[in-house]
């Protein structure tokens, strides 16, 4: 649409990697102020999960209210995206949810928190994204791609790929989610910036989409349509850092650097940017067993808990939703084994 109404001078590859930076600061800087996180939701301390589950409703609220309207108004076109597909890789779905939700708890964080921590300071984050994009690389296509292809083998057909497709299950979802969303802001009282930062987090995916669907959707040159997600995106800008010569930046690799420029900026301005290290060897040893089960989990389950429970579940992907189930029980799951057996990777 844009690239028939403007000469823009550019290709739609270089336009997607402008868009995707433009939407990753905002997205970052949203990120670092809110602390927004699944696992702070579900296995964060106490006094946290109350406002940090709000916010995170919040955003998919926003989220599955925003792809509503731009898809009523035309701005949204997933029409043969995987997430919309009928044919589930139920196993890998499942397995891999159960294992990011298990790995994030490990790093005390999810992919997209570990991107905004690792541009203030943390070392920690940094060698867990590391990990995390190696593993999640070789998940696709390396030595551990014959894992990924035969969990997907088993799978099964559904009726209907997304609950858009039921009679009225887009407007029910989406009242269904703003109820839910403004009774999390009554019970546990965010504080306004979380309730703002929530739904520009909500809402930035249903951009991410409109962009690479519609808006620089190139007939002659199509690319991939994608939207904000972390798993992926890592995998690519790892894979473009060794070989930028012979691998273009897109829309991922863009989303990933303004991730990491928002929070920094974010960060800086705010007075938190801080060196933060490993304190004792099994600790690392902790960090770098979740990094490696969220590389191997976010690929399995087709998304991370942004990727695929932001950005798939704001078009009410099964799919994603499955996905975003199980990282959630992996997530509690792995909570508690952790607090009965007593950390012994933490020091």
């Amino acid at each position: 649409m844009l690239l028939e109404l403007f000469d823009w001078g550019l290709d739609a590859r270089t336009l997607q990697l402008l868009f995707g930076l433009t939407f990753g600061v905002v997205f970052g800087a949203a990120l670092q102020i809110s602390r927004f996180c699944l696992r702070r939701a579900i296995a964060g301390k106490s006094g946290e999960r109350g406002s940090a589950s709000a916010t995170w409703m919040v955003a998919l609220a926003s989220a599955i209210v925003g792809f509503l309207l731009a898809s009523n108004w035309g701005y949204v076109d997933l029409s043969g995206h995987r997430y919309l597909d009928r044919e589930l890789p139920l196993l890998a779905i499942v397995l891999g949810g159960l294992a990011f939700g298990a790995g994030m708890t490990l790093t005390r964080g999810c992919a997209s928190r570990l991107t905004a921590l690792s541009a203030t300071g943390n070392m920690r984050a940094v060698t867990v994204l590391i990990i995390f994009a190696v593993v999640a690389h070789a998940t696709l296509k390396g030595v551990l791609a014959p894992l990924r292809v035969a969990f997907g083998s088993v799978s099964t057909t559904l009726s209907f790929g997304s609950f858009s497709e039921l009679s009225l299950g887009a407007p029910v979802a989406s009242a269904l989610m703003a109820v839910a969303a403004l009774y999390l802001i009554h019970r546990f009282r965010p504080s306004w910036r979380e309730v703002a930062s929530g739904v520009v987090i909500g809402l930035i995916p249903v951009l991410g989409w409109a962009t690479t669907s519609v808006l620089l959707f190139d007939d002659f040159d199509p690319l991939a349509v994608q939207s904000v997600a972390f798993t992926l995106p890592w995998s690519d800008t790892l894979f473009w850092t060794i070989a930028s010569t012979a691998v273009p930046a897109g829309f991922g690799t863009g989303l990933v650097g303004g991730v990491l420029f928002g929070s920094f900026l974010s960060a800086a301005v705010r007075g938190e940017l801080e060196l933060v290290g490993f304190e004792a060897p099994k600790q690392f040893l902790r960090y770098a067993a979740g990094a490696g089960l969220m590389g191997v989990g976010g690929v399995l389950a087709g998304g991370c808990t942004v990727g695929a429970g932001l950005s798939g579940s704001a078009a009410l992907s099964v799919a994603s939703l499955i996905a975003l189930a199980s990282i959630i029980v992996g997530g509690l799951l792995a909570a508690r084994l952790d607090a009965r057996v007593g950390n012994p990777l933490a020091a």
